[in-house]
């Protein structure tokens, strides 16, 4: 999945003279590539096509609660004039992100992890803290100064390959990491907007420690946020003194916890069955009928135009998309001219039938954008209308050993039936009063075992080993 921004915007962005302004949090003068005018410009490019990638999570009223919160800080701000606007994106990975010009996202994700408004308002306010001080629009002039014409930007260059970009999935492409000292300060303009809106700040660095236990405890990737948002473990020690700074002012700090909670009940957890589910290896699309087995082990991630698996620790993908704007009267005159269309050349080929479905399949070779030279096993299936494109994709020197897998892949691709459709189900947040006997293991199991209890404590604010304390309303997750 990419976000791509609008190649006039680009141009104006590159024709610009390169000019200095003064950062609005530090007073410093800094070279600047880009106007306010122009910041502004990139988030209003960008934000339909952000929405157009990710989704709008369809809860009107949840959407209101962000923003409102947004607003209230946003509003003192060392920036308030921004034509501010806070979403809360359909994505199951832990993750937020500005956009230059006041554009903050939030998936819902990253809503399951946190455990009170204050620790919300604190992710809210780290975000606002990038666009003030002017970190997004920073890297944006480091990317272009470094780089010679628009090759710069290709991350953000439209492109009209059919295969599109196998490496950039899930709109992470688009986020430049940020450096420590630009998280140092976002954690500290964060807590500061927290604690000037009367928020206790002290959940910044508790929600630090989440993100951590997460990192800890991720055993199939890291989560988006830890990606985008380096180290937060260490970064807790580092807030801590300006915490305790705000806290020593004195006031009145509010955590809202069981108002929180009551917004996240009966929220999407995991996968949105109207983009299709991860279910371990195995995608499922209840809308389109249809089911792929990917590698046990390997690393599925979804997204509205691809679904990506990658192999850990190897330069080994495997995509199935739909074929856009077919050519060709038949599976196999669609699939050469698709891939010809790429830059591939066919190798190989063979007529099948894969649970009786039409399919081509065949062995082609060429170079990728982000991948080199490469070698592809890759089925063009029929299926309801559409042919899908399930590939695999490997350097030439380790295709060989990887093909089998490639193509256990594609056999495995079948249609489900109207009943199996209709019994795929979302799982969903749901609240429960911790009993004197649980335990995170015995809730977990209680509750359908969706979650291990490992999951279910860093949930819920807690450490992986400890117990949870009975009386008190903790998240959990349900089936549908």
């Amino acid at each position: 999945m990419r976000v791509q921004l609008a190649l006039p915007l680009v141009a104006a962005i590159l024709g610009g003279l390169v000019a200095c302004a003064t950062n609005p949090v530090t007073g410093r003068r800094e070279v600047m590539l880009m106007s306010e005018s122009q910041e502004i410009g990139i988030g209003q490019e960008s934000h339909p096509q952000i929405l157009e990638e990710m989704g709008e999570y369809d809860d009107p009223a949840l959407q209101q609660y962000v923003n409102e919160l947004g607003q209230r800080l946003a509003r003192r701000s060392e920036r308030p004039d921004l034509p501010w606007h806070f979403t809360v994106v359909d994505q199951p990975v832990v993750n937020a992100f500005a956009v230059p010009g006041g554009f903050i996202y939030i998936t819902r994700g990253i809503l399951s992890y946190l455990d009170n408004e204050a620790q919300l308002v604190g992710v809210l306010g780290h975000e606002i803290g990038h666009v003030t001080a002017r970190h997004s629009a920073q890297q944006y002039t480091r990317q272009v100064s470094g780089s010679v014409g628009l090759a710069a930007l290709g991350i953000f260059v439209p492109a009209a390959r059919p295969l599109g970009d196998v490496t950039s999935t899930a709109v992470g492409a688009l986020f430049l990491k940020y450096g420590r000292d630009d998280e140092l300060q976002a954690d500290d303009l964060g807590a500061r907007y927290a604690a000037t809106n009367g928020w206790d700040p002290r959940q910044v660095p508790a929600f630090l420690t989440t993100l951590g236990r997460l990192s800890e405890g991720s055993t199939r990737g890291v989560p988006n946020w830890l990606s985008t948002h380096p180290e937060p473990a260490s970064r807790v020690k580092d807030i801590q003194p300006l915490v305790q700074q705000l806290t020593a002012a004195g006031g009145s700090f509010t955590v809202e916890r069981d108002g929180y909670l009551r917004r996240v009940d009966g929220m999407l957890y995991g996968d949105n069955p109207e983009q299709g589910i991860v279910r371990g290896s195995t995608f499922l699309h209840p809308e389109l009928r249809l089911q792929l087995e990917f590698p046990q082990t390997w690393e599925v991630m979804n997204s509205p135009r691809q679904v990506v698996a990658s192999a850990p620790g190897a330069d080994l993908v495997m995509l199935m998309e739909i074929v856009q704007q077919p050519q060709g009267r038949t599976v196999q005159e669609v699939a050469l001219n698709s891939m010809r269309g790429a830059g591939l050349a066919p190798v190989q080929g063979d007529r099948a039938t894969l649970n009786g479905l039409e399919a081509w399949v065949g062995v082609y070779r060429g170079r990728l954008q982000g991948l080199g030279n490469v070698v592809l096993r890759a089925g063009h299936i029929s299926h309801n209308r559409q042919i899908y494109l399930v590939a695999g994709i490997a350097p030439p020197a380790a295709f060989e050993q990887v093909d089998a897998e490639f193509l256990r892949t594609i056999r495995s691709f079948r249609a489900l039936s109207a009943a199996e459709a209709e019994a795929i189900h979302p799982n969903r947040i749901d609240l429960y009063t911790v009993r004197s006997n649980d335990t995170w293991a015995s809730i977990a199991e209680a509750s359908g075992g969706i979650v291990d209890a490992q999951t279910l404590a860093i949930m819920n604010d807690s450490p992986a080993g400890s117990r949870p304390e009975p009386g008190r309303r903790i998240k959990i997750v349900v089936g549908g």
